[in-house]
């Protein structure tokens, strides 16, 4: 393996003009940085971060531990750990993953990742919710993704679902549908309770009447899905459906009710419009007609929560980051 000195006699520099293009580049001219980064590349060079953390040679953060609470389990995991991975390489920082498979593997993974001495940590989960976070971690540098502390206190990056229920919302009052079923996630996760308010909110605030907005909480587990069938039969008496828009809690809801639909012959969107939520990842243009749904912003998320860490943000709480409507042909 190249060592520094190596990449300073091929750039014709000093070994501290090599750590200057290491750690902070703005202080060299750019010729100069790019003289060292062409030998950097050239010898493929590899600094060696916790090596010189040991010898207390920098005081800046390197490394970045990630907690992840079911997160890798499943398909969004993909967005938001990249996002957090890449960032991070970005700012010149290393990461690791711990991932946390049961309740009672939490222990074992605290200790993991505390071993490695990481100097900033972010804790995440899959679908937001309310988490305690183990005694050990709040005195370090930590920061919350997609999950919110019990109470409220640490620093975190959510999904703002109330407006991104009520953009949407908005924008099918404009289209001139004024016949909503809504189906949302169980009421007793936080998702569940925002989406129903943003949606509640941009109806009230279009005059409506709010006996025309007929909505349900599907009820927990199995995915929360084990309603949709039941309810789509109820609503579609003799195959013929008396609401002109179907708001779905999620995309996974919005497939289960495109075979429901459809297998009753009703079109979509001609007969009835579909409205889903998270995007999920590579799904929304495989439903046909494709499926208009809310982003989950998980690259932002991930990439706001490395920030945090990387810029020493003070302690301000939950930030929620904004969800944008995507807009395909089932509307």
């Amino acid at each position: 393996m190249a060592s520094l000195k190596e990449v300073a006699q091929l750039a014709a520099v000093s070994l501290m003009t090599v750590s200057r293009a290491i750690n902070e580049p703005q202080r060299l001219k750019p010729e100069t940085l790019a003289r060292v980064q062409t030998a950097i590349s050239a010898l493929n060079y590899v600094p060696d971060f916790s090596a010189r953390k040991m010898r207390g040679r920098s005081t800046k953060a390197s490394t970045l531990g990630v907690l992840a609470l079911d997160t890798a389990t499943t398909p969004f995991s993909v967005e938001l750990l990249l996002s957090i991975e890449l960032t991070a390489r970005e700012f010149g920082w290393s990461s690791f993953l711990v991932n946390i498979t049961s309740q009672e593997d939490g222990e074992r993974a605290v200790s993991q990742l505390l071993s490695q001495r990481p100097d900033g940590i972010i804790f995440t989960t899959i679908g937001l919710r309310e988490v305690l976070i183990p005694d050990r971690l709040l005195e370090k540098n930590l920061v919350l993704a997609n999950c919110l502390s019990r109470e409220h206190t640490l620093p975190g990056y959510i999904p703002d679902d109330f407006d991104g229920q009520y953009q949407a919302m908005k924008a099918l009052i404009q289209k001139g549908y004024r016949r909503p079923l809504c189906f949302y996630l169980p009421d007793s996760i936080p998702a569940g309770i925002c989406r129903r308010a943003g949606a509640e909110a941009a109806w009230q605030e279009a005059g409506l009447s709010a006996g025309e907005l007929r909505q349900f909480h599907m009820a927990s587990g199995d995915e929360h899905y084990r309603d949709v069938v039941a309810l789509l039969n109820e609503f579609t008496p003799h195959d013929k459906a008396d609401f002109d828009v179907l708001v779905c809690g999620n995309d996974r809801i919005a497939f289960l009710a495109y075979q429901v639909l459809l297998a009753k012959g009703i079109s979509i969107p001609q007969q009835v419009a579909v409205l889903g939520y998270d995007n999920m990842v590579g799904i929304g243009d495989l439903f046909q007609p494709p499926l208009t749904t809310v982003q989950l912003p998980h690259r932002e998320i991930g990439r706001e929560a490395v920030l945090h860490l990387i810029e020493q943000r003070p302690n301000s709480g939950v930030i929620q980051i904004s969800s944008p409507l995507l807009e395909r042909a089932s509307l």
